[in-house]
C-alpha cells in the first residue's frame, strides 16, 4: 500500500499543480481583490520604500511597535495612521524563477501525499464517502489561512474568496486523482 500512497500523492499533487497553473494563468481569479499602485504615484513609492527598507527584503506590518512604547500608544497610532502589511523585495527577483515552481509543484505533493495517507487510514470504501472525505479536508486546510489572513491582516473579501475558491478546486481535483489511484 505505501507504493500506491506515494503514487496517489505524486499524481494527486501533480493535478493540483496543473489546476494551479490554469486558475492562475487562464483565469482572473489571481488577480481578484489586488489593487496597483498608480503609475504616477509608483516611482517615488518605490524609491521611498527602498530608502525605508535598506535593502532588507521581508514581511513589514506597519506602523512598527517600537520597543518601550506601550499598547495604549500603539492602539493611538493605529487610530490615526494607516497601518497594514508590505512583502518587499529589493530590486533584481525575477519572474516565474524554476525554484519557485519546484517548490510549488513539492508543496502541492506534500499536500496530496498527506491526503492520501489519511485516506488510506480510514475504512471509506466507494467514491461517494472518499470524496466526502476530501471534500471535508479541503474546507479544512483552505479555510486555515484564507479567513485568517482576512480578519487579522484585512485581506480584502474578493481575494480572500477567490483563493479559497483556487484552493480548495485544486484540492477536490488531488483527491479525486488520490482517490481512483487508491481505489479502496
Amino acid at each position: 500500500m505505501t507504493k500506491k500512497i506515494l503514487l496517489a500523492g505524486v499524481l494527486g499533487g501533480l493535478a493540483m499543480f496543473v489546476w494551479s497553473g490554469i486558475a492562475h494563468m487562464a483565469s482572473p481569479l489571481a488577480e481578484v481583490g489586488i489593487s496597483q499602485i498608480e503609475a504616477a504615484n509608483e516611482k517615488p513609492f518605490l524609491t521611498a520604500m527602498d530608502i525605508v527598507m535598506k535593502g532588507r527584503p521581508g514581511l513589514y506590518f506597519f506602523p512598527g511597535l517600537p520597543k518601550g512604547e506601550s499598547q495604549t500608544d500603539h492602539a493611538r497610532k493605529l487610530e490615526t495612521s494607516p497601518s497594514g502589511l508590505l512583502l518587499y523585495a529589493p530590486a533584481g527577483a525575477k519572474m516565474l524563477e524554476t525554484r519557485q515552481m519546484i517548490v510549488e509543484i513539492l508543496v502541492e505533493i506534500l499536500e496530496a501525499l498527506l491526503l492520501a495517507f489519511l485516506l488510506s487510514k480510514t475504512t471509506l470504501s466507494g467514491f461517494g464517502p472518499q470524496f466526502g472525505f476530501v471534500v471535508a479536508a479541503a474546507v479544512f486546510g483552505t479555510i486555515w489561512t484564507n479567513l485568517s489572513y482576512m480578519n487579522w491582516y484585512g485581506f480584502p473579501l474578493s481575494y480572500t474568496l477567490a483563493y479559497w475558491f483556487m484552493q480548495f478546486i485544486g484540492m477536490l481535483v488531488g483527491g479525486v486523482v488520490v482517490i481512483r489511484v487508491l481505489k479502496k
